[in-house]
């Protein structure tokens, strides 16, 4: 069994915000795969279904972001699963709007919501689909950027990314982390 994590803020306020875009991820895994979320348990909102035959959970966690490991712990001990069957995906201010990168482990990279999962998993070796929302501009504060919304100019971008970040988590969970990375690391040109 997979756990797909996206991570957010819970809340009117939030959607549709940069932070928000794991949540938005698994809502489009649940329209592509008829898996409704339809519970709240563990700290989060999730739905159980299958991706391909393989039996998955999806999960937004409602504890706010800097608090995301305290859910995902929960998932983790419930569901008997291990680390490397939990995938966490997340916006990226290193990366241009819509660009994603699979990656099988790696450092926080100043991602708070990720640095608790790191602490309360005890380890950065997870799977996680990085999903780029772009860098914030000069002079602004990051918390203003992250929490703010796309521009219109840029949602046929993200509208994409949602597209190409479900194929990636269907295809780590059949084929593996590094089947992943080789279809969807390679930068998108602006002009796509």
């Amino acid at each position: 069994m997979y756990i797909i994590v996206g991570l957010g803020n819970p809340g009117r306020d939030y959607a549709g915000t940069r932070h928000n875009i794991g949540f938005d991820v698994i809502t489009r895994l649940s329209d592509d795969y008829n898996i409704p979320l339809d519970f709240k348990k563990h700290k989060a909102l999730c739905g159980r279904g299958y991706i391909e035959g393989q039996k998955v959970l999806l999960a937004q966690p409602q504890t706010f972001m800097n608090l995301s490991g305290e859910s995902v712990r929960e998932l983790m001990d419930y569901y008997k699963v291990s680390n490397e069957e939990i995938i966490i995906v997340y916006d990226d201010i290193s990366l241009d709007v819509g660009q994603l990168r699979v990656r099988p482990k790696g450092s926080a990279g100043g991602h708070n919501g990720i640095k608790s999962i790191i602490q309360h998993m005890g380890t950065q070796e997870f799977p996680r689909v990085r999903v780029g929302v772009g860098d914030k501009p000069k002079g602004w504060d990051l918390a203003d950027y992250v929490l703010g919304r796309f521009p219109a100019e840029e949602e046929p971008k993200v509208r994409d990314a949602l597209v190409r970040a479900s194929q990636a988590c269907k295809r780590i969970i059949l084929d593996g982390v590094e089947e992943a990375m080789n279809q969807f690391n390679r930068k998108i040109s602006q002009d796509e």
